[in-house]
């Protein structure tokens, strides 16, 4: 019987340390930052021209940006925000080094659309001001309409119960004419020639009269009727005036009247970095970035 090896027991395995997981995630991440450092600082810092180029590009973005409704004055600290980070970051960079001419005419490009947008922002402000008298107006004219038509109505109703009247009258009096020429073609005993004449001048007259009555009724109501437009469009006009007036300026400021001032200031401010890196390259120590 040969000699056989005895087995080692898992007690006298060789024991190897294990990292927990929670200290290897801990190690990958440091392992990441460290990479993310290395690359960063690895990274050459961007040219002259590339921060000039992204400027100029981010103010003609600035410049020519619209906002969506009324108020628009809700957009413009936003906008000024972010004009200022994109001069800053332009200014503060180490490749480019201003000099004071830049930053004074900065300062007052910033400083005139400042004031611009400030009194459009009073404009708007105004503007809840100029909708409720736009609204006072129109009550007006609709209480104006409403007398009006107030008025027209009860001067139609008493000249059709007049002429109604009249009309009725007329009638009657049509029918005894016909009466009086039957009696006139005709034999009744008991009626003289004479009384049949002195009627029917009699029927004629007051039929006249009723007709010429007719007439100066109409003729009254319709001046009554041309008096009262008359009166109607002198109250009419000027409140008509006013409203379109009001609407004038409320169409105004539903527009973006700070596009065009925004769109100068960032052209002011883009002559001034371009004026600046003209001045930059013509110094005789300027090196090219």
């Amino acid at each position: 019987m040969g000699y056989q090896p005895r087995k080692k027991s898992p007690k006298d395995a060789i024991h190897r340390y294990k990292k927990p997981l929670r200290e290897k995630r801990k190690d990958r991440k440091r392992l990441r930052r460290g990479n993310a450092k290395q690359i960063m600082e690895e990274k050459p810092s961007a040219t002259e021209r590339e921060v000039s180029e992204l400027t100029l590009k981010q103010l003609h973005t600035l410049g020519s940006q619209k906002f969506g409704s009324s108020p628009f004055s809700e957009h413009f600290d936003r906008w000024l925000t972010n004009i200022t980070a994109v001069l800053d970051e332009f200014k503060s960079h180490p490749n480019i080094g201003t000099d004071d001419q830049f930053l004074k005419e900065c300062a007052q490009s910033i400083s005139n659309i400042k004031q611009q947008l400030e009194n459009i922002c009073r404009k708007e402000t105004a503007l809840d001001q100029e909708l409720n008298s736009l609204s006072d107006w129109r009550s007006r004219l609709k209480q104006i309409n409403k007398e009006y038509a107030t008025l027209t109505g009860a001067i139609k109703v008493q000249r059709n119960r007049e002429i109604k009247g009249l009309y009725c009258v007329i009638n009657r009096l049509q029918r005894e004419q016909d009466e009086v020429i039957r009696m006139k073609t005709g034999f009744f005993r008991g009626i003289s020639k004479k009384n049949r004449e002195r009627k029917e001048i009699g029927v004629i007259k007051e039929l006249n009269d009723k007709q010429t009555e007719l007439e100066l009724v109409m003729l009254d109501f319709s001046a009554k009727q041309k008096k009262l437009r008359a009166e109607y469009d002198r109250k009419r006009e000027p409140v008509i005036e006013e409203i379109k007036k009001f609407r004038k300026i409320i169409q105004t400021m539903e527009t973006d009247s700070s596009l065009e001032e925004r769109w100068f200031a960032c052209e002011a401010l883009i002559d001034a970095i371009n004026s600046f890196l003209q001045r930059k390259a013509a110094l005789p120590s300027s090196g090219s970035n």
